[in-house]
């Protein structure tokens, strides 16, 4: 069974290392993720919930664990998150069952802590 907390430690791990290798390409891309994840006319949540359901829509682990845990740190509820998925998988037809089933255990494990 995955582990999003897992999945999430390792690949802040990955992106670590990588920096080392490649430390303008990822500082760019992270200037430009807090640019647009930062408040302004949608909420950090709203803009964490649409990131966490195109990782949904994308079928991207990564991005579902990432997504997932700054979705509830910035406030968003398990109700709003389950909405999120909906959407998702609205958008993503069949594979998105797939991870937006993932994506709310991703929720249930990070909202146990």
């Amino acid at each position: 069974m995955k582990s999003y907390k897992e999945i999430n430690k390792e690949q802040n791990a990955f992106a670590r290392e990588y920096r080392k290798s490649s430390p303008a390409i990822l500082d760019g891309f992270m200037t430009m993720y807090k640019a647009s994840m930062s408040e302004g006319a949608l909420s950090n949540k709203v803009k964490e919930l649409m990131a966490l359901g195109i990782g949904i829509a994308a079928r991207c682990d990564g991005c579902i664990a990432s997504h997932a845990k700054a979705s509830i740190h910035a406030g968003a509820t398990r109700e709003e998150l389950v909405e999120t998925i909906d959407v998702a998988i609205m958008m993503g037809g069949g594979p998105s069952v797939i991870y937006g089933t993932q994506a709310l255990a991703a929720v249930d494990e990070f909202l146990a802590d």
